[in-house]
């Protein structure tokens, strides 16, 4: 339908009560009934209440679909007119309940052409019909709805659009009249980086502050045309609903009246939903626990970790074992070729080296550690057996730098705390969470439910909530992270920023 025209917002093709686009904030399309317009304004003038009460739009919630409804019957009682005043009317035969099968009627295509050639007018307007089914001489407002405390909800017609003209007017330039212009805004917040910190102040002025946050304030301030006045939100807290029912923190300030705005990394759940607005979200992130980073220990002798002490030995034993075997067969090589050769007595021939004990050992070390040695051209059995070795070493190596690799990698990943069950089982580490925020209610209320299967969080509860949560917990997510860096303690909180969790 809007095929031409670029747009950058949300649209909704509304069909029923306009009353209703105004309980949110968004542009709509919505048709156009001018018959009904000049109706309401003959009835107020003629002073007719019971027609007013059908003919006002904008006081009623008036359903649109009883208006096509209601077209739709006349249509179709003004095609059978035309049929019968025309003589054209095509006799139909009578149904029978009991017959399994019903003729079709003759008649129906002759029917259709006179319903799409009819030009009527109903409530909704002329009824011209195309050859396609379309009406052309349908029209459509789009409807702009804002909200402003001067004029409270309302709405503005931005363009209209037919199939004849098209668009008439421009969504591109228009903007939506917020009631905000001039005003000056009362915002609370609290520090939290990087959404909301403190920037560099000047003695005598007031405290200026910085980061996500608050740039999308002062891009909304710039478009809306407000001004604000931002303070910390005096018990340092997001806001949690207490015993008595009342609110604390920011949600507590936005209740009483006290601020008109909160900007900060809050974590919106139904609870707060149910007695605030939020905006659209920005950031989603699960629970998560943070812990102090163990310090590495050096060890001189890890590099023997991905072989058992066993696998060692055997290696070990392996290299002079193997080293005697080739020595043995060079020397019985070496006495065969003296004899054959009418060599003189004591003189022998080797293969290897110079045929001693420690050249043969040499040979097999090397070519265990793969930096080759003296080739052994020697038997077919000392072939054998070199060639056995050099796949025993192949297979060993293998293996070796594929279990070092995952041995350093599992290393860095080694943690005994992974899950929050784990948590709950161990004693060495103390925990906890930053009081009256997300985390501290989600503990709170599923710790002290009596029909939580899971016995996890009652646990977890216990140790966060002692002495009123003062042993553990603590008043902001900065608070909890200074003593990770000299004690083993943990706070539960977002993975990536110091949010509320």
């Amino acid at each position: 339908m809007f095929d031409s025209v670029s747009f950058h917002h949300w649209f909704f093709l509304q069909t029923e009560s306009i009353v209703s686009i105004l309980q949110i904030h968004f542009l709509f399309v919505f048709q156009v009934f001018h018959l009904l317009a000049l109706l309401s304004l003959i009835n107020r003038e003629n002073n007719f209440p019971k027609m007013l009460l059908l003919f006002t739009p904008f006081r009623f919630h008036l359903i649109v679909s009883n208006l096509y409804l209601y077209d739709s019957v006349l249509m179709l009682a003004n095609a059978f007119y035309r049929k019968l005043e025309d003589r054209k009317w095509h006799s139909m035969a009578s149904l029978n309940c009991i017959r399994k099968s019903t003729k079709p009627w003759n008649g129906g295509w002759s029917m259709l052409e006179t319903i799409q050639k009819g030009n009527i007018t109903g409530l909704t307007g002329t009824m011209d019909f195309k050859d396609s089914g379309s009406n052309s001489h349908v029209q459509f407002e789009i409807l702009g709805s804002s909200f402003s405390e001067t004029f409270g909800k309302d709405i503005k017609r931005l363009a209209t659009w037919d199939s004849v003209h098209g668009l008439n007017g421009s969504l591109k330039e228009s903007r939506i009249e917020s009631g905000m212009q001039g005003l000056t805004v009362k915002v609370v917040t609290l520090l939290e980086d990087p959404f909301v910190m403190v920037a560099e102040n000047i003695l005598g002025q007031p405290k200026r502050y910085k980061g996500f946050s608050i740039d999308v304030l002062d891009a909304l301030a710039k478009i809306l045309g407000f001004k604000y006045e931002i303070y910390q939100v005096a018990d340092s807290k997001y806001g949690s609903q207490l015993p008595n029912g009342s609110w604390n923190g920011m949600i507590g300030d936005l209740i009483n009246k006290r601020a008109d705005l909160a900007v900060s990394a809050i974590t919106i759940t139904p609870e707060r939903e149910n007695v605030v607005d939020f905006s659209k979200r920005y950031l989603d992130y699960s629970v998560g626990i943070l812990l102090r980073k163990p310090e590495e220990k050096i060890n001189i002798f890890s590099l023997f970790a991905p072989f058992d002490l066993a696998v060692w030995a055997c290696i070990a034993a392996a290299i002079p074992v193997v080293g005697v075997l080739i020595f043995l067969l060079n020397r019985l090589q070496a006495l065969r070729s003296s004899s054959s050769q009418n060599a003189p007595p004591g003189h022998l021939t080797n293969e290897v080296g110079s045929g001693t004990l420690h050249s043969a050992i040499w040979i097999v070390y090397g070519a265990f550690v793969q930096q080759g040695g003296d080739s052994v051209v020697g038997s077919v059995a000392l072939r054998i057996v070199m060639g056995s070795w050099w796949l025993f070493t192949l297979i060993v190596c293998s293996s070796y730098t594929a279990n070092l690799a995952a041995y350093l990698t599992v290393s860095r990943m080694d943690h005994a705390i992974r899950s929050f069950q784990d948590l709950a089982r161990q004693i060495e580490v103390d925990y906890g969470t930053v009081r009256d925020s997300a985390v501290y209610d989600y503990f709170r209320n599923k710790g002290t439910n009596p029909l939580e299967q899971d016995s996890t969080y009652a646990e977890l509860w216990r140790t966060i909530s002692k002495n009123d949560g003062l042993d553990y917990s603590v008043s902001s997510p900065s608070e909890g992270i200074r003593p990770l860096v000299a004690t083993d303690s943990l706070v539960a909180r977002g993975p990536l920023v110091a949010t509320d969790p």
